[in-house]
């Protein structure tokens, strides 16, 4: 059983950045799949970026070049450093944590985070 908790979304203006924090708890963090996503209302949920636990990292198109995912397994957490930010990406941002067990693998979603990119 794994708790994801994000943090740090906010309201910021067009160019500016937010740095965005995920804690999970009780798993062996450096064993999970860590990954953000994000959803705005009337569209379809995406993949944000996502760093595996060999450090593997993917982005979405639309955040390449201004996105960056990063991994502390000693703390647990995972960061996602936005910067240029656009009203685009305004969305709910969610961390997941991907967690193997004995069963096999399980997603785990946490709240989600509010970021807000507007004038």
């Amino acid at each position: 059983q794994v708790q994801v908790v994000e943090s740090g979304g906010g309201l910021v203006q067009p160019g500016g950045s937010l740095r965005l924090s995920c804690a999970a708890s009780g798993g062996i963090f450096s064993r999970n799949n860590m990954a953000w996503y994000r959803q705005a209302p009337g569209k379809q949920r995406g993949l944000v970026a996502r760093i595996t636990s060999a450090g593997t990292i993917t982005y979405a198109d639309s955040v390449k070049g201004r996105f960056s995912i990063s991994r502390d397994n000693a703390k647990s957490e995972v960061y996602l450093q936005m910067n240029s930010l656009k009203a685009a990406d305004t969305a709910l941002y969610v961390c997941t944590a991907q967690s193997p067990s004995w069963s096999g693998f399980r997603d785990y979603w946490g709240q989600g985070t509010q970021v807000t990119v507007s004038s």
